[in-house]
């Protein structure tokens, strides 16, 4: 895990360094930092995979890097010790980690339907439809979110990979209302609810940073930020 945190901070000071030297875009620049962003905030639990080949035409074939990025991170939420996720999230996964993500979809349909309560597999669902959509949300994906947010009480998972999913869109004002709703539905010790929190501040202070050269320069502005939610905020 060590390693992973690592990563998470030298993706994060990139994508701060991004947000300091090309802020004068403008809105250009929000999307621009979104793409950036993703692999920081989505991908924290994948550091790389050195067995892939070097060509990345060849390993293209082999495996979708987005999705293998989501897919641990999605785990790091769901992880109990010595409880795997069900036989159709695991076959499901395989298939997503080679970019095949209508047939997870597929598969995962008919594990929802044998366990409507599988929160996780719900959440997985949402990720291989917005995978295989480029991120539109369609009504299955809103759908499927809902879903495992309300088989999922407590967790922040869904949550966070909905803001994630209008973060790659550069929606940045959008994303932050997802993440501070998860993170103050969150109870203390949710897994992974410490992690978002580090994450939304981040995001704060992206949306901080554009908001104030746009107003410098004369850019349209930015929607304004509610305020940060207290750890100990009612749902």
């Amino acid at each position: 895990m060590t390693g992973t945190w690592i990563a998470i901070g030298i993706l994060s000071l990139v994508a701060f360094g991004a947000a300091m030297l090309v802020a004068r875009e403008g809105r250009s620049v929000w999307t621009l930092l979104a793409s950036a962003m993703v692999f920081a905030l989505a991908g924290y639990a994948w550091q790389g995979s050195p067995d892939l080949a070097a060509s990345p035409r060849q390993a293209s074939t082999t495996v979708s890097p987005t999705s293998e990025a989501l897919i641990e991170a999605r785990r790091a939420f769901y992880n109990v010790e010595g409880i795997l996720p069900s036989r159709f999230v695991v076959t499901a996964d395989g298939f997503s980690r080679r970019g095949q993500n209508l047939d997870a979809a597929g598969l995962l349909r008919n594990g929802v339907n044998e366990d409507p309560e599988d929160g996780e597999a719900w959440l997985a669902l949402a990720l291989a439809l917005s995978e295989h959509t480029r991120g539109r949300i369609t009504p299955p994906v809103a759908y499927a979110f809902l879903r495992a947010r309300e088989a999922s009480p407590g967790n922040p998972a869904p949550g966070y990979f909905r803001g994630l999913i209008a973060l790659r869109s550069g929606e940045l004002g959008e994303a932050r209302e997802y993440w501070a709703e998860a993170l103050s539905e969150a109870p203390e010790d949710a897994k992974g609810r410490e992690y978002l929190a580090q994450q939304l501040e981040r995001l704060d202070g992206v949306i901080r940073i554009l908001g104030e050269r746009s107003r410098q320069q004369g850019a349209p502005q930015m929607p304004p930020m509610m305020g940060a939610p207290s750890p100990d905020a009612e749902p």
